[in-house]
C-alpha cells in the first residue's frame, strides 16, 4: 500500500507542477496589476504631495525633482500595472515596482526614529496612528519577489514572445553566479531601509560574483594552461 502511494503522489505533483507553470503566477499578477494601476490612477488625477515627504526619500531618489519623481511614480505604476496584467517584460517591470515600493516604504510607511526590533515591529500594521504602517507594501514586495525570480509563467505575453522568436528553454542553475546576481542588487535595495543587513547581503552577492569569476578562470586555465588572462 505504501509503495503504491508514492507513484500516485508523484503523478499528482507532476500535474500540479505542469498546471502551476501556467496558473501559479497569474493570481499574483492580477492582484498586483490592480493595486499598482489604481495607485497610479489616483496619482494621475490627484495633487502632488511628494514635496511633503521628499526628505524621507532614500538616496539617490531624494535628488530627483519633486514633479519628475511624481510623474515617474505615476507612469511606472500605470504602465507597470498593465504590463503585469499582460505578463509583458515581467521581470524588468516587477523589479522596477519592487524598488518603487521600497522607496514608498522609506518615504511614507517606515517608522521614524525607531530603536530596536520591537519598535520596528510596531510598524507592521495597517494604520494611520503612527509607528509606521509598512505591512501592506511589505506584502506587495513578497508578492513581487517570485515574479522577479520565476517570471510571468506560461500564460503571458512573455511566454508567447519567447515561443515566437524560439528562445531556448531556461536551464535553471543554482550556482554562485546566480546567487551573486540576486543578492547584490537585492541587498542594495534593502539597504535603503535597513543599511547594515542590506549592505551585508550586497557584500555576500559581490563575494559570490567574485568567487564565480575566479572559479571560471581556474576552470579555463585547467582546460587551457596557456591562457594567462
Amino acid at each position: 500500500m505504501r509503495m503504491s502511494l508514492f507513484p500516485l503522489c508523484s503523478a499528482v505533483r507532476d500535474r500540479l507542477d505542469g498546471v502551476g507553470a501556467w496558473l501559479a503566477p497569474l493570481g499574483l499578477r492580477v492582484a498586483l496589476a490592480w493595486e499598482f494601476y489604481e495607485s497610479g490612477r489616483v496619482k494621475l488625477f490627484g495633487e502632488n504631495w511628494f514635496g511633503a515627504v521628499m526628505a524621507n526619500f532614500p538616496f539617490p531618489f531624494d535628488r530627483v525633482p519633486t514633479d519628475l519623481s511624481w510623474g515617474l511614480a505615476t507612469w511606472f505604476e500605470l504602465l507597470g500595472g498593465i504590463a503585469l496584467l499582460l505578463g509583458l517584460a515581467t521581470r524588468l517591470v516587477t523589479a522596477s515596482l519592487f524598488v518603487l515600493t521600497v522607496v514608498a516604504i522609506a518615504a511614507v510607511h517606515w517608522p521614524q526614529d525607531w530603536m530596536g526590533l520591537s519598535q520596528l515591529a510596531q510598524g507592521y500594521a495597517i494604520t494611520d496612528q503612527g509607528a509606521g504602517n509598512y505591512k501592506l507594501p511589505l506584502l506587495f514586495l513578497v508578492m513581487l519577489w517570485p515574479l522577479i525570480l520565476r517570471g510571468a509563467g506560461r500564460l503571458s505575453l512573455d511566454a508567447v514572445l519567447a515561443r515566437a522568436i524560439a528562445v531556448p528553454a531556461a536551464a535553471a542553475r543554482n550556482d554562485l553566479l546566480g546567487w551573486g546576481l540576486v543578492l547584490l542588487p537585492f541587498g542594495g535595495v534593502v539597504a535603503m531601509l535597513l543599511p547594515a543587513p542590506g549592505l551585508t547581503l550586497a557584500g555576500l552577492g559581490a563575494a559570490a560574483l567574485l568567487a564565480s569569476r575566479t572559479r571560471t578562470r581556474r576552470a579555463a586555465h585547467a582546460t587551457n594552461p596557456s591562457m594567462t588572462t
